[in-house]
């Protein structure tokens, strides 16, 4: 089926209504603290609720008007009938001719049938996958599956890189408090030796467990580092007596201790790994869309399979709540229109996202590449060149660390960087400090910090501390610098499911106003085929360095010249 070209949303009416609302705000002055004493029902009229999230959007630079001039545009670029065709199997990813069906990996098995694209039952074959992950998950969480010594296994180490290591690792992080089998997981991503020493260090090889993903088994880091991690195991578990040399012994060792994610199975054979060990996914999943795939298998054996099913769960309800809500009152249509109100009309250049919850210190990285990668791109879905700004920079820490660190700048600096908070009523390790609830004071941070970014502080409010006046303009906070508070329960399986479909969705939905291919990547490929042609030059071959410009040859003789290994 065709893909219709983008509506360039620049020349419609509805950017044309939305560039005079800015317009007016700006020509009669943009005051949050002005909009907020002059309508009592603001915060009410900017507040939604989406599964068990709640999202304040009444600290962003926007009147409750504005939210119908979001909608008119999201309508005028058919958000609604890109939405419909990427449910349904359309071939959206244009450019790779592939189907965008992240949102089958979560569909309930009530659905199969239902979802036949490209000849395949998508949710049938999704959740066959699933049975047999979930099967091999309960043997390794019982101690069914054991190391070639027969010992229960106690560390999963996950291989990959990109979406195979920045979705598993943040949802390891962020639920940990659910790991109840006493296996823990650690993740190896760089080709930088460093990364398998440190992972590896420590370990008992007769109790660790390596899964090696990649969908093609071709991925030039992954495989490098599987092959470390094999040649590690063979020597340790040698060292230790616990096997032989025999060639016997030694591929029992990989078939007891590597397991694989990929779709080569002929490849994976060729590695050592029993085929029937391999879990697939399909050419529809993109990489940093992947987690709650195959690719999350070492969520399953940590967390276990009743909570990944919660995990899913999350996913979809945001899946059911984005498709079928009416966009004026659609949070994650609402928030994505602000990233595009803010990237095209305030021409802000870099988003933060603040988690307040020590558990989601990955999830900034996650977000940079599902944003990044999706929407940095120059070059519309029909080729053409865009007609605005598109992408942002997504960059964050969680809680009070960055208070103390960079909000500076999104306090007092020249820059506009709208900031998303996200925290939960709830935590798993509550705390007091003599009578101090810390959970509390920790929270109390979260409200400050937006109160304070929103409404600042003024000369004469300073003054009235008694500030010397030398000092007073450093101490002014001149605030309407826009924040989203997200507001959930706990940081559940669910609740982070439905976090993590939210910015997806609120990626696709900026990338549509741009009329983007939010799922292709081929910004990525030309620094990795370069990689495969220098890398001969820089120890031994004089031509191939011959072949490289100036620059490259002299960083290549540099490391010639100092090399001590």
């Amino acid at each position: 089926m065709a893909i219709n070209p983008p509506v360039d949303a620049t020349t419609t009416p509805e950017w044309a209504a939305l560039q005079k609302h800015y317009d007016e705000l700006r020509s009669e002055g943009i005051s949050l603290k002005q909009w907020f004493a002059e309508d009592p029902e603001r915060v009410e009229k900017l507040s939604f609720d989406a599964g068990d999230l709640h999202f304040d959007l009444s600290k962003n630079l926007i009147k409750p008007e504005t939210l119908k001039l979001f909608a008119d545009l999201a309508k005028a670029v058919k958000l609604d009938e890109r939405t419909k065709a990427m449910y349904s199997g359309v071939h959206i990813n244009n450019t790779e001719d592939r189907a965008v069906l992240h949102t089958a990996l979560r569909r309930p098995v009530e659905d199969e049938g239902k979802y036949i694209v490209d000849g395949q039952d998508t949710v049938k074959d999704v959740r066959d996958t699933l049975k047999r992950i979930y099967e091999f998950a309960d043997k390794v969480r019982s101690g069914e599956w054991t190391g070639v010594t027969g010992k229960k296994i106690e560390t999963v180490v996950n291989i990959g890189i990109g979406g195979s290591d920045l979705g598993p690792v943040m949802v390891y992080e962020a639920l940990k408090p659910y790991a109840d089998a006493g296996i823990s997981a650690r993740y190896i991503s760089n080709i930088d030796p460093n990364d398998l020493a440190e992972k590896t260090k420590g370990l008992d090889p007769e109790t660790t467990l390596f899964i090696v993903v990649s969908k093609t088994f071709t991925t030039l880091e992954t495989l490098t580092n599987a092959r470390g991690a094999r040649t590690w195991l063979l020597e340790e578990l040698k060292a230790a007596g616990a096997i032989d040399d025999s060639d016997a012994k030694r591929a029992e060792a990989i078939r007891k201790h590597f397991v694989a994610v990929s779709t080569n199975l002929e490849k994976v054979a060729e590695f050592g790994i029993d085929p029937e060990n391999a879990f697939g996914f399909w050419n529809w999943v993109g990489g940093r869309y992947s987690v709650d795939s195959a690719v999350g298998t070492s969520l399953a054996v940590v967390f276990g399979p009743a909570r990944f099913e919660e995990f899913l769960h999350g996913f979809h309800e945001i899946d059911e709540y984005f498709a079928n809500t009416p966009f004026e009152q659609n949070a994650v249509v609402l928030m994505g229109m602000l990233n595009v109100w803010y990237r095209n009309f305030f021409k802000v250049a870099s988003h933060a996202v603040l988690p307040y919850d020590q558990y989601l210190h990955r999830f900034p990285a996650y977000l940079q590449q599902l944003t990044m990668e999706s929407n940095g791109k120059s070059v519309r879905w029909d080729g053409t060149p865009v007609t605005s700004e598109t992408g942002e920079i997504f960059w964050g820490e969680p809680g009070t660390n960055g208070q103390h660190a960079f909000y500076q700048l999104i306090h007092q600096g020249t820059q506009l960087i709208p900031a998303d908070f996200i925290a939960f009523v709830n935590t798993p390790n509550p705390l007091k400090d003599g009578d101090q609830d810390v959970h509390e004071l920790f929270l109390g941070n979260y409200f400050a910090q937006t109160k304070a970014l929103a409404f600042g502080k003024t000369a004469d409010e300073v003054r009235a501390e008694g500030t010397p006046e030398e000092i007073v303009p450093a101490r002014v906070f001149e605030g309407n610098r826009p924040t989203t508070s997200i507001f959930g329960v706990a940081l559940t399986p669910f609740a982070l499911g439905e976090l993590i479909a939210l910015y997806e969705h609120i990626t696709f939905v900026e990338g549509t106003v741009w009329g983007l291919d939010s799922y292709d990547q081929w910004g990525v490929e030309l620094g990795k085929q370069l990689a495969k042609q220098i890398t001969p030059a820089i120890s031994q071959d004089d031509e191939a360095l011959a072949a490289q410009d100036a620059s490259t040859q002299s960083l290549i003789r540099f490391y010639r010249a100092h090399r001590e290994f």
